[in-house]
């Protein structure tokens, strides 16, 4: 594993907890000499993620859509940017950057982005862990959905289990090394003969 994606808020959210994390996750990357791919913002968790990463030596590739340069604040000093047309561009260049995706707290985008490489591990289209660094909390009901989706027959349980989680970002990295991607098929109708 060379780099990490990580998938967080533009904006710094309403617990300190959050900055922490980002910070904590940010030196935990240098430290084990993994590099950050991330949405290359300046502002909110994104932008104290980057600079954490850089301010320990950090290599942190950031990768923006021309539309969101000056909403964002695209970050200014990293070590590598990417100004891309779109959406799309963004996420397919950050997955091909990257060998694991890591979802701290963040909006609507976070968890598109995460759920749409989520789900192509589903498919197939990359074998690579993804995990939800679930910082005070803030992803338990969505784990807890994502639980009922299996007794609801809409999920594998062995799909559910490809989205490891932990409050600490040391531990959820050492989940990555140990992570034996899923050799299921996503269609439980075929499992069940309907």
């Amino acid at each position: 594993m060379k780099r990490i994606c990580v998938y967080l808020g533009s904006n710094p959210g309403n617990h300190p907890a959050y900055i922490a994390a980002a910070e904590t996750l940010g030196q935990e990357l240098v430290a084990r000499g993994l590099g950050l791919v991330y949405g290359g913002s300046s502002t909110g968790l994104m932008g104290r993620l980057a600079d954490t990463c850089l301010a320990a030596g950090g290599d942190v590739i950031g990768i923006i859509p021309k539309r969101l340069v000056e909403k964002e604040i695209a970050h200014q000093g990293l070590t590598e940017s990417h100004v891309v047309n779109s959406m799309h561009e963004r996420k397919q260049l950050m997955a091909d950057f990257s060998d694991a995706f890591i979802a701290l707290p963040g909006g609507i985008g976070t968890l598109e982005e995460f759920f749409e490489v989520l789900t192509w591990n589903q498919l197939g289209y990359h074998s690579k862990p993804c995990g939800l660094l679930d910082v005070n909390g803030y992803y338990a009901c969505l784990t807890d959905h994502m639980d009922r989706m299996v007794q609801e027959g809409f999920l594998v349980a062995d799909h559910r289990r490809m989205v490891m989680t932990s409050p600490n970002p040391a531990t959820l990295i050492d989940m990555f090394a140990d992570y034996d991607p899923p050799h299921v098929d996503k269609w439980i109708e075929m499992k069940k003969g309907l």
